[in-house]
């Protein structure tokens, strides 16, 4: 395509040969039927399958699919950023290539653009998904909207669309694993950008899932943990502060009162490390808001 199109649609892949033939065509349709004075690209990444999914991809005709390929299998979200830094179009739409998300929901999103920088497909209750997953990112919706002093209505959801400059620059944040969409919500929402959530109803995926419950659960925690600390740090430090503080104040205090004993090392201990817990949080806290006014200045400067 010689033109810049409007939108970039990317989808990982990986081991996906039960579904892409039968979305890759639909996709097509739906953007030719809703869509038509849209320009588009469709970017296929297929992250080192195994199952002839590649082939499945050549075999749809169409000028507006280009399939990218990793040697071996790298994760789901450097599959991602291959897309990204590929991307011709101002916007950039990731869906999955497993059937689980709707084109005819893709209008939907770029109802929002260009008023909010991100838009995401929030999956309501009406959705086709285990009960376990459901638990699991209400868990960590809650903690989101904590971090983010914002409600998150879907921190873990793959369908987003997000302006192609801004994707570009988040690219370097983005882990190789499942737990990109994490790290793509909370940079956006602590780096003062818009974020619309839009309801769907998300089907049940063809094949297998590629998400263990436990290896990548427990990833997902940590990598909001990673997240929060770079960009919120205080949202961390100082419960944690308060809690070591106020367990060794009341369990000081409970010795003296009710065991008729000194108040002792322990707490004294723990209320020292609950003070240097403080300062690392306050001295972290100034390091991101100095990262962001140094991002913000480089943004701003003139080229040559």
């Amino acid at each position: 395509m010689s033109e810049r199109p409007y939108l970039s649609i990317i989808l990982p892949m990986y081991n996906e040969a039960e579904s892409i033939t039968a979305v890759l065509p639909h996709l097509v349709a739906e953007m030719a039927h809703h869509l038509p004075e849209v320009t588009y690209e469709i970017l296929v990444v297929d992250d080192g399958s195994s199952d002839g999914s590649a082939e499945r991809v050549t075999a749809v005709a169409d000028d507006h699919i280009t399939l990218i390929q990793h040697p071996y299998n790298i994760g789901n979200g450097a599959a991602v950023k291959s897309g990204i830094r590929r991307a011709k179009g101002r916007y950039v739409l990731m869906m999955d290539a497993d059937g689980q998300h709707k084109p005819a929901d893709i209008p939907r999103l770029l109802e929002h653009v260009p008023r909010h920088d991100m838009v995401v497909g929030a999956r309501t209750r009406e959705s086709e998904s285990a009960r376990h997953r459901d638990l699991a990112n209400m868990i960590y919706n809650l903690f989101a909207s904590y971090v983010c002093e914002r409600p998150i209505d879907d921190l873990t959801s793959g369908f987003r669309l997000i302006r192609a400059e801004l994707a570009k620059s988040l690219v370097y944040l983005l882990p190789n694993t499942f737990s990109y969409p994490t790290t793509v919500t909370l940079a956006v929402v602590r780096g003062g950008y818009s974020l619309k959530y839009v309801p769907i109803v998300a089907r049940k995926r063809v094949g297998k899932s590629k998400i263990k419950l436990f290896r990548d659960g427990s990833r997902f925690l940590m990598i909001i943990l990673k997240i929060a600390t770079l960009y919120s740090p205080m949202k961390v430090f100082l419960p944690v502060s308060v809690l070591l503080f106020a367990t060794g104040f009341f369990y000081g205090l409970f010795k003296v009162l009710f065991l008729n004993t000194r108040y002792g090392p322990t707490s004294a201990m723990l209320m020292t490390i609950s003070i240097v817990v403080f300062m690392v949080g306050l001295v972290s806290e100034q390091v991101a808001q100095l990262r962001y006014i140094r991002s913000d200045t480089a943004d701003n400067e003139p080229e040559l």
